[in-house]
């Protein structure tokens, strides 16, 4: 396992991050502390969980995530691990998260922090992400920006002066962002120096084999403001391990269980890229899920590769990734099958 450094900070995380958005729904509490044991045993230090998990989201199930992890927590050694969740922002229909009225604001960055640290059991969060923007932008599958949808919101000089205030008493150390923009990222970094607030350290954003959009423009933003990303959905929704090319009908899946999650990887050319890598991955003696994952920690601008799992046997293949090197010979088969098939799921 290696360790990247998240910026100008003292946070080295491992090259791979548990995800951990199905603990409360997909998976119980006793399945959870087996996937923690079994990741920290192989060297993984770095955990990702957000306030509205379990996905899918819920007023029954919200905290569950957070609440199981804190009951691992408390009995571990805090200093060697990197805990880092996520505030919700507003645009989206959670009437049961705070009266629904989810600002990125001093009130609810204020609770959403107090509720998990109780949570988590934990004094501090290591990084603090903003889930998605509080302005408007397109999100999740969407990929065209309509001003006319644009908000109220709450300016990004007053969320960072509050993060700088909740740093400062110590419940957060570290600030990251969340399914941002280049402008965001941007705009995030350069109040923060105008103004000597907190600098973003990470932005949390889906990259895998069938979404490589922020190679074109955040790539571009990460190299000269040294705000790495945190690479999710690195299988693209299990979609990239293949294990959809026969049926997407498969009981107990992501894409069967919360199909208003998927959206994106129900577009043209999904399937045909989806086999392409699947065929790619077994002229070289790989399984789908290590090349695609593989392909994802090998990208320059990734500092951690965040993976999720249901089961343990799926989760060790994922975490087994870490022993796969890619040569130039795969890229250039990757890099061919992707000219034929563009970013069919941003």
């Amino acid at each position: 396992m290696k360790y990247n450094q998240l910026g100008a900070s003292d946070l080295n995380v491992s090259e791979i991050c548990l995800g951990t958005m199905t603990y409360g729904h997909q998976n119980t509490i006793e399945e959870a502390h087996q996937q923690l044991d079994y990741a920290v045993s192989q060297g993984i230090n770095f955990l990702d969980a957000a306030e509205m998990y379990p996905v899918p989201p819920r007023g029954e199930t919200q905290g569950k995530t957070e609440a199981y992890i804190g009951e691992w927590l408390k009995k571990q050694q805090r200093d060697k691990l990197v805990v880092a969740t996520k505030i919700a922002g507003p645009g989206r229909p959670f009437s049961w998260l705070r009266g629904g009225n989810n600002k990125v604001d001093r009130d609810n960055i204020t609770q959403a922090v107090n509720d998990s640290l109780q949570r988590l059991q934990t004094d501090y969060i290591d990084l603090y992400q903003i889930h998605w923007p509080d302005r408007y932008v397109p999100t999740f599958g969407q990929t065209s920006y309509n001003p006319e949808l644009e908000r109220e919101t709450v300016p990004i000089a007053e969320q960072l002066q509050t993060f700088a205030d909740v740093i400062k008493a110590g419940k957060i150390r570290y600030l990251g962002l969340s399914n941002e923009t280049p402008w965001g990222v941007s705009e995030f970094v350069r109040i923060a120096n105008d103004l000597g607030l907190p600098k973003v350290l990470t932005t949390q954003n889906a990259y895998n084999l069938l979404n490589r959009n922020f190679e074109s423009g955040l790539a571009e933003v990460s190299r000269y403001t040294d705000v790495g990303l945190l690479a999710y959905s690195p299988l693209g929704f299990g979609f990239l391990t293949g294990k959809y090319i026969e049926n997407q009908q498969l009981e107990n899946t992501r894409i069967s269980l919360f199909p208003g999650f998927g959206q994106r990887y129900l577009k043209p050319n999904v399937q045909e890229a989806v086999k392409a890598y699947a065929e790619l991955a077994k002229k070289y003696n790989l399984s789908p899920a290590q090349l695609a994952i593989a392909f994802v920690k090998s990208r320059w601008f990734v500092k951690s590769t965040i993976i999720g799992a249901t089961t343990l046997a799926q989760l060790q293949e994922n975490i087994d990734s870490v022993n796969v090197v890619l040569d130039k010979e795969i890229f250039a088969e990757i890099d061919a099958i992707h000219t034929r098939y563009p970013n069919p799921a941003p």
